[in-house]
């Protein structure tokens, strides 16, 4: 039976409504997190944010625990930058923001997960004049990620939500179209269940190139409280050997703390499932 690795969302705050689970500081966050079995905690911070990093490394080396990816998502709900703007300053400002957030992750030998910070299409827009926008400026950034030894992983979002990169298809065939080889696929088990047709097909599609894997039921509860089957899903990430993180990212129902714990319990029962 597979070993996988498990996560959960973090953040220092967050509104009830937003899919972040453990609210606190990193280090504090890393205890709660390893206290409930988990192996990493995934952090929502902003680039400039001041972190104590010594203090991060040793509450990591203390508890065992790692940091799965740090969530650049903040850069455009707060910082309204992203990498397809009209405005030349915003793109120069939002790349010299993701090389920022790239030496954080290194720091904190971790990956990237780019959201809406690769921004939307408006209304009216040329899809490949922004399509090829997007590709240029990513590749700067996808350039410095490499120096540092860091992935970026392009999140599959839902079309309610952002007008790119909303299956499966289309982040693969963007990463098959342009050279960027420290990019990666990043599937959430909720985005999936509203624009993939076959959410299983969509996983064996990314293969070697998914690099990071969220959960959540179709309510965007924690898994085993709606329709998905969180087995097939194993069974096709075990398919196509997948070695990245299994990451909780769902709402904080009924509560922050239990969420996260049942999500997890859910996950491990569906693991000894599998393997009977």
């Amino acid at each position: 039976m597979k070993n996988w690795k498990y996560s959960v969302s973090s953040t220092d705050t967050a509104p009830s409504t937003a899919p972040l689970l453990l609210l606190g500081t990193v280090e504090d966050n890393l205890r709660a997190a390893k206290q409930m079995g988990y192996d990493a905690i995934e952090i929502h911070t902003r680039e400039d944010e001041d972190l104590d990093i010594d203090s991060i490394r040793r509450t990591m080396q203390e508890s065992g625990m790692k940091i799965s990816a740090i969530v650049t998502g903040r850069l455009n709900t707060e910082g309204r930058c992203d990498l397809m703007s009209d405005e030349p300053y915003i793109a120069r400002i939002c790349i010299e923001c993701m090389k920022r957030y790239v030496d954080l992750a290194a720091e904190l030998d971790t990956d990237l997960i780019l959201g809406w910070v690769r921004g939307r299409i408006p209304a009216g827009g040329s899809r490949k004049k922004y399509m090829d926008r997007l590709a240029r400026n990513l590749k700067v950034v996808d350039s410095y990620a490499g120096e540092k030894h860091v992935r970026i992983m392009i999140e599959v979002i839902n079309r309610y939500e952002i007008n790119t990169f909303n299956t499966a298809e289309e982040v693969m065939t963007f990463l098959e179209q342009h050279d960027l080889p420290n990019c990666y696929a990043h599937l959430d088990v909720f985005h999936m269940g509203i624009d993939e047709e076959d959410p299983y097909e969509a996983i064996r599609r990314c293969g070697s190139r998914l690099g990071y894997f969220h959960l959540a039921d179709n309510s965007r509860k924690y898994p085993g409280t709606g329709q998905i089957d969180f087995y097939r899903m194993l069974q096709a990430l075990e398919e196509i050997n997948y070695e990245g993180y299994l990451s909780v990212e769902c709402l904080p129902w009924p509560n922050h703390l239990e969420a996260a714990q049942k999500a997890l319990a859910y996950m491990k029962k569906t693991e000894q499932q599998k393997g009977a």
